[in-house]
C-alpha cells in the first residue's frame, strides 16, 4: 500500500500586511514536524506543496525540497468572507476572525455552484479531489508522498476519504474537520485496492509535553 501524508503549513503571519509568510513560531513548528516525519521515515519518494509561500516555506524549513502544484493551494478566504456576508474585521483577534470565517464557510458550502465567489465549494472540492487522484495514480506500491498544504485542503480530503466510493455530503463533513486542523499537524491517508482510507487525522503528538507551546490553530 502507498501512504500520503498531508501536512498543514506552520503558523502564518496573522494580522500582518502579508499573511502568506511563516511567523517565527511557524518556522519552529515546521522544523518540529520535519523531525517527526524523518523519525517515521516519511518522504522517501516525493514531496509536494501548493504555490503559497507558507506551504513552500514549511516544506523547506522541515528539510524537504517539494514540487509545486497550485491545486494544493488553499481556498481564497478573502473571497469567501466577501462573498458570504461575513465581516473580515477583527483581524487582530483570531477568535473573532474564526467565528466570521466559520459562518462564511457554511454559506459558501450551502451556496454550491450559485456562490458569487471566484471558486465555489464544488469547484474547490473537485480540484482537490483531482490532484489527490493524480497523486494516488502515480504512487507505487510501498511508496509514500508528503504534501505540504493548508487546512481547507486537508479538511476536504479527510472528509472524502471517510466516505470513499460513496456520494457524501462532502461539505457537511468538511466544515468540522477543517476547523480543528492545527498548524503543522499530520494527516495520514493509505492507498489500497479499495481506494483511499483515512487512518489518522491531525496528529500533533510532536507538540505535546515540552513542545506544547508550539501548538496553534491559526
Amino acid at each position: 500500500m502507498g501512504v500520503i501524508y498531508l501536512v498543514r503549513h506552520g503558523q502564518a503571519s496573522f494580522g500582518a500586511a502579508d499573511y502568506d509568510q511563516l511567523s517565527a513560531l511557524g518556522a519552529r513548528q515546521a522544523q518540529a514536524v520535519g523531525e517527526e516525519l524523518r523519525r517515521r521515515g516519511a518522504g522517501s519518494s516525493v514531496a509536494w506543496c501548493g504555490t503559497m509561500a507558507r506551504q513552500r516555506g514549511t516544506a523547506e524549513a522541515a528539510g524537504f525540497v517539494p514540487k509545486s502544484d497550485a491545486r494544493w493551494d488553499e481556498y481564497d478566504f478573502h473571497d469567501v468572507l466577501a462573498g458570504h456576508g461575513a465581516s473580515g474585521g477583527a483581524r487582530s483577534d483570531p477568535r473573532a476572525f474564526q467565528r466570521s470565517l466559520d459562518g462564511a464557510l457554511a454559506g459558501w458550502v450551502d451556496a454550491g455552484e450559485s456562490s458569487p465567489c471566484a471558486e465555489s465549494w464544488p469547484a474547490f472540492a473537485e480540484r482537490t479531489r483531482g490532484v489527490l487522484d493524480e497523486l494516488v495514480a502515480e504512487l507505487g506500491k510501498g511508496e509514500d508522498a508528503l504534501v505540504f498544504t493548508s487546512g481547507g485542503v486537508i479538511g476536504a480530503l479527510a472528509a472524502l476519504a471517510l466516505t470513499w466510493g460513496a456520494e457524501p455530503d462532502w461539505g457537511r463533513s468538511f466544515l468540522p474537520l477543517h476547523r480543528v486542523v492545527c498548524n503543522a499537524g499530520i494527516t495520514k491517508l493509505v492507498v489500497g485496492r479499495s481506494g483511499v482510507s483515512l487512518v489518522s487525522f491531525n496528529e500533533h503528538g510532536h507538540f505535546e509535553g515540552e513542545a506544547s507551546g508550539l501548538l496553534t490553530y491559526r
